[in-house]
C-alpha cells in the first residue's frame, strides 16, 4: 500500500489559537509518522499567519476553507469536498500523537467510511441533560425520534477521527446527515447553543446517517486499541513535551464516565471510591494513539502546549539550529 495515498485532514478556522493547535498536532504526529502527506484547510489569515512564521511547510497541502464551511456542520456534513487524499484520515486539531498510528490505518482500511464511537449511545448523547434527560426516557422521546427517522438503532458518534476512503459513500453520509439535521425540530435532540455552546454539534445527525445507511461505527474504546481517549489531567502522566505519556484507562464504563466532571476534586474522589469497589475500579496503564481535548476544562492544557510549541517553532525558522561539529580526533603517530 502507497502511503501517498493515505493521508491525514485538518481543518481550522476563528481565533489564532486553532491554528496553532493544528501546527502542535502535527508536530506531535512527525514523531511517529513522517510518509504520509497531512493536508490544512483554513481561511485566509490563518495561513497568512503560517506563512509569516515560516510554518507552512508542515503541511503538504494549504487549502481554503470558505466562509460557509467554517462551522462543525459546515465541514463535517460537507467532507467530500475536503477529501485530500484517496485515504483520508479526518482528525480534529485538539489532537496530540502518542503513538505510532500505522495500525489504525491498517483497520480502517477495511471501510469505507467509518467514525469513532460507540454501537449504542447513552441516553445524555444529544439530548436533553439532567432532569431533561429523565424526562426524555419517562416520555420515549429517544424511541419516538427512531420511529420518526425511519432507523432502528442510535449509536455514538464521537467525530474527532473520522475515516473516508470511498468517495461516493463520504458524499451519502454528509447529504444525510445534512438531512437529519434540517428536520432537528422532529427529534428529541437539543441545540448545543442552549447549553451555552458557540456552535452545534454533528454528532447525533452523523449518527443517523451511520445508522441509515448501516454504516460501521469504529469502536471508540478498545482498551490499548483506542482510537482515540479524551484527556483528563487526573487520568493521564505526561512529560512537558507529551513525549511518554501513560493514562488510566478505566475498564468499566460507569467509573470512565465520571471523567466528564469538570469539578477535579469530586471527580478524584469518585475514583478513589471506585477503587474500592469490587470490578468497578479496575484500570490498565497504557499508551494512547492520540490524546482529545475536547472537554472545555481540559482545554488550558492543549492551549499551553500549542503556544510553547508555536514559539519554539517559530524561533528555530528565525534562528535555525546550529549543526554540531563532528569531534576530531587526532590519528595515529607514524
Amino acid at each position: 500500500m502507497s502511503a501517498s495515498r493515505e493521508g491525514y485532514v485538518l481543518h481550522s478556522y476563528g481565533p489564532d489559537r486553532y491554528v496553532k493547535y493544528a501546527v502542535a498536532s502535527v508536530h506531535t504526529l512527525r514523531r511517529y509518522d513522517q510518509r504520509r502527506p497531512v493536508a490544512l484547510f483554513c481561511p485566509q489569515h490563518h495561513r497568512a499567519l503560517l506563512e509569516r512564521r515560516g510554518l507552512g511547510e508542515h503541511f503538504d497541502v494549504l487549502g481554503d476553507l470558505p466562509p460557509q464551511h467554517r462551522s462543525i456542520v459546515g465541514f463535517k456534513h460537507h467532507l467530500h469536498q475536503f477529501k485530500a487524499f484517496e485515504r483520508s484520515l479526518f482528525v480534529d486539531t485538539d489532537m496530540l500523537w502518542c503513538r505510532d498510528p500505522d495500525p489504525l490505518w491498517t483497520q480502517f482500511a477495511a471501510f469505507p467510511f467509518t467514525v469513532t464511537g460507540m454501537q449504542n449511545a447513552d441516553h445524555a448523547f444529544g439530548g436533553r441533560k439532567r432532569l431533561g434527560m429523565v424526562a426524555d426516557v419517562l416520555l420515549g422521546r429517544r424511541r419516538r425520534t427512531l420511529r420518526r427517522m425511519g432507523v432502528s438503532h442510535l449509536p455514538r458518534v464521537q467525530a474527532g477521527m473520522i475515516y473516508a476512503q470511498d468517495q461516493a459513500c463520504t458524499r451519502t453520509v454528509g447529504e444525510a446527515a445534512s438531512a437529519f439535521f434540517d428536520r432537528a425540530e422532529d427529534t428529541h435532540f437539543r441545540a448545543r447553543r442552549e447549553d451555552g455552546r458557540s456552535e452545534e454539534t454533528c454528532e447525533w445527525s452523523l449518527a443517523l446517517a451511520m445508522s441509515e445507511l448501516n454504516l460501521h461505527v469504529f469502536p471508540w474504546l478498545q482498551g490499548r486499541n483506542s482510537p482515540q481517549l479524551d484527556y483528563i489531567n487526573s487520568l493521564t502522566q505526561h512529560d512537558p513535551q507529551f513525549k511518554e505519556v501513560s493514562y488510566r484507562l478505566y475498564t468499566h464504563d460507569l467509573i470512565y464516565r465520571l471523567r466528564g466532571l469538570a469539578n477535579d476534586a469530586l471527580r478524584d474522589a469518585l475514583f478513589r471510591v471506585a477503587e474500592w469497589l469490587p470490578g468497578l475500579g479496575e484500570y490498565i496503564e497504557l499508551t494512547p494513539y492520540a490524546l482529545h481535548f475536547g472537554w472545555l476544562h481540559q482545554k488550558p492544557h492543549i492551549n499551553a502546549f500549542a503556544e510553547h510549541t508555536w514559539a519554539h517553532l517559530s524561533a528555530e525558522r528565525v534562528r535555525p539550529r546550529p549543526v554540531e561539529r563532528e569531534e576530531v580526533r587526532p590519528g595515529p603517530r607514524e
